[in-house]
């Protein structure tokens, strides 16, 4: 029987991770976000908060400094970590897609499987993902404002550079939903739908 894996991409502040976490609950599927960070470093023997510092972010134009002790090390030397997240993760999904039903949020997954899931993108008018994020984080509105602005352009950046496709190209996910016309419920009872058919 093939797995089922339900891929979401989503803008900051749309309560993409919030509605996969909730859908993966409902379905009882594995759920993978941040957790795939933490694979990639047991995998790749490097500190999870070294590799948190690049998640979903496209190398920088320099490389790196020499004096870091991880990225001197002759494993990674030749690439920035960036890269060196991007392909551990890779190889992850990939094998997470052969082991059972699961979500993945972000990390390109949506490209990296293809046809072999359910893709879906979630996203929302910017003033509404600003006042999620105020309420989330109690930031101010300028402060919040700033970090959905840079937050959308690092995931554009991020998924831009790695798969030479268009972050916001609806075309191609298989479902795409406004967070703010729905309830969570409702979006829930929709995502359950689709991985019903899929």
């Amino acid at each position: 029987m093939s797995k089922r894996i339900i891929t979401i991409n989503r803008m900051y502040g749309s309560g993409g991770r919030v509605i996969g976490k909730a859908l993966a609950e409902k379905l009882g599927f594995a759920f993978y976000d941040k957790e795939l960070i933490e694979l990639a470093g047991k995998e790749k023997q490097i500190p999870f908060a070294e590799l948190a510092k690049v998640d979903e972010k496209k190398p920088h134009q320099w490389r790196f400094s020499g004096d870091h002790d991880v990225q001197i090390t002759p494993d990674f030397y030749t690439l920035p970590m960036n890269d060196v997240l991007y392909d551990a993760q890779k190889e992850i999904i990939l094998s997470l897609a052969e082991k059972g039903n699961c979500v993945i949020v972000g990390r390109c997954a949506n490209y990296i499987l293809k046809e072999r899931c359910l893709s879906v993108y979630i996203h929302a008018p910017f003033d509404l993902r600003v006042r999620n994020v105020q309420a989330r984080t109690g930031r101010e509105e300028k402060s919040a404002r700033k970090i959905v602005k840079r937050m959308d352009k690092e995931r554009r950046a991020y998924y831009e550079f790695f798969t030479d496709a268009k972050w916001t190209d609806l075309s191609q996910y298989d479902l795409c939903i406004d967070s703010s016309r729905f309830t969570e419920d409702q979006i829930l009872e929709i995502l359950t739908e689709a991985a019903r058919d899929f």
